[in-house]
Parts: C-alpha cells; structure tokens; sequence
C-alpha cells in the first residue's frame, strides 16, 4: 500500500461516524459510568476512540476505558494537570524530540531523533513521564488547532542509530504501551526514515506487541523514497530543514 491509498484510508476511517457508530458511544459511556463516575469527564470522542481501537466490541473497549481511568488517577493526579519540564528535564535535555509543524492533513507533527536516545544514561521512570508530556502536548496543540483532527504524526529519523548505543526495548515497549492503553487512536502516521539494518532486530522484537490498528501506521521509507514521500505529506513550511523545508526546529525546553 503507497502513501496516497494510507491516507484514503486515514480519511475513511476518521469521518464524522456514522449513527450507529454514536450510539454504541453512548452504550460504551452507560456502561463505563456505572463504574466509575470519572467517566463524566470525557468527551464523546475520546469515547469513540477508545470504541474503535477495540474494533467497537464495547466489552473490551469499556475494559481498557476503566483501565485508563484508573492511570489517569494514578498518574494525573490534581485534576489531570500536565507533567511539567522540570519533571523531564534530563530527557528534554537530549532534545532528541520537537513537537513542531503540521502535515497535510494538519495532524501536529513530532520529528524523533533516535541516535539521541541512550539507555544507559536515561530513568525509566522519567522516560515514561517524557512519553506522557510529548503526547499531553500534542494533544493539546489538536484541541487548539480546531481542525477537527484528532490524530498526529511523526518522522522518525534513524540516522546513526547503533544497536549497542540506541537500542533500548524496555523505554520502547513502555513508550508504546502508554500511547496505545492511554491514547488510543491518536497515532496516525510515522515515518521511519534513513533506517540501519541493524535497527531490525529492534524491530522484530517490538512488532509483536504493536496492536494491529497500528501496525499499519508505521511505514519505512527507503532512501530513494524519502523526498518524495515526505514532500508528499508535509509542505515546505512544516518539513524540517534538515530535510530540505523551511522549518528550523527549535529546542523543546525554550518551546
């Protein structure tokens, strides 16, 4: 599947939602709020996606809602407010991640940088934070966009990535277990570019534990092709200049 047929795909998918969709939101929110009231305090759409990300069996779907409910009271403590930079000063000082830019489908963009991740010199604990933060704020700059879009998307870049440097499967699936359990349906699209073959054996590790919605939502970009396909999905103002836009990215902590 090309690009071109992944966004078609994208834009069928995130339509309005038909009457039938809606109505097993309102079943998926009766059934959620009879056990556990903090259900009130979401939207219908953050519903929706926790309904679809369970492929809208509303059995599983009110079980991963409560799950993350649950979290959220853990983890947001204090009316949900959001991490702070002090409280991932040391990842935000790798600046390894921007929160910057927007593709063609104004999703908000983030550019990964993953030679800058290092596993031995980095706590689990404010890792998974770091993960929560980069996400609270895109998630924030979807609300204030007032697009409509509810999803973003990433260009990560694996330029220099070394095996023995870089590879860290703990902070991976930890990462990847907070965006799928806590924010459903907010992936829409990363690009994996300038990949090391080396990287594959990361890969082949983390796959399995990607959910199948997912899983499509990753596509690697052969060098030949990464021009092209990032031309094709993010304009000039919003493409990095790194690669070739007009877009000079700016440290995360001064952001």
């Amino acid at each position: 599947m090309d690009y071109r047929q992944r966004v078609q795909e994208d834009e069928h998918f995130d339509d309005a939602g038909d009457v039938t969709e809606w109505k097993k939101v309102a079943e998926l929110r009766a059934i959620v709020q009879a056990q556990d009231p903090a259900c009130k305090e979401e939207d219908d759409r953050s519903l929706r996606r926790f309904l679809r990300a369970r492929d809208h069996n509303l059995g599983k779907a009110s079980a991963m809602m409560l799950t993350y409910l649950q979290w959220k009271r853990e983890e947001k403590p204090c009316g949900g407010v959001m991490i702070t930079d002090e409280d991932v000063r040391n990842e935000l000082a790798q600046e390894k991640l921007y929160m910057q830019g927007f593709d063609r489908q104004r999703r908000p963009l983030l550019y990964v940088f993953g030679a800058r991740h290092f596993p031995a010199r980095r706590d689990l604990d404010e890792f998974k934070r770091y993960v929560v933060y980069a996400l609270d704020r895109t998630c924030a700059r979807l609300a204030a966009d007032g697009a409509g879009q509810e999803k973003f998307a990433a260009v990560a870049d694996l330029r220099g990535w070394g095996y023995y440097s870089n590879c860290d499967i703990r902070a991976y699936l930890a990462g990847l277990e907070i965006m799928q359990s806590y924010y459903p349906e907010r992936l829409g699209r990363v690009f994996l570019i300038h990949v090391p073959y080396v990287f594959m054996a990361a890969w082949k590790i983390v796959y399995p534990f990607i959910d199948d919605n997912t899983k499509k939502k990753f596509v690697f970009v052969a060098d030949k092709d990464l021009h092209a396909t990032l031309r094709e999905a993010i304009d000039d103002n919003n493409l990095a200049e790194v690669y070739g836009g007009k877009l000079k990215l700016v440290s995360p902590a001064i952001l």
